[in-house]
């Protein structure tokens, strides 16, 4: 059996993206740091089992602003997502700085 060449996920994000530093690379960056925050909120508030119109509830927000958020909402402010992981979902935001 003739093995594939296998290519890794950051040689395949460089060839298909750009080097990091690159004005499209750092777009894209940027752009999938806000969609794994939204699937870290889809998946916390699936495993509390609520709905999105629950969590909206609880986070003085609306279900479409829950939607948006977890399907890429790229403009979220910090006070909302502070509500939301807080008071939605009872959780603890925590950030971090990367240099």
């Amino acid at each position: 059996m003739k093995k594939k060449n296998l290519t890794s996920l950051s040689d395949f994000i460089n060839e298909r993206v750009g080097a990091k530093g690159t004005k499209k690379r750092e777009k894209y960056d940027r752009e999938f740091e806000a969609f794994k925050l939204g699937v870290l909120i889809q998946q916390a508030r699936q495993e509390k089992g609520m709905t999105q119109e629950k969590l909206a509830e609880l986070a003085g927000t609306n279900k479409s602003y829950i939607s948006k958020l977890e399907k890429d909402l790229k403009d979220v402010r910090f006070s909302t997502l502070q509500r939301i992981i807080k008071d939605g979902l009872g959780g603890q935001l925590q950030i971090s700085i990367r240099l």
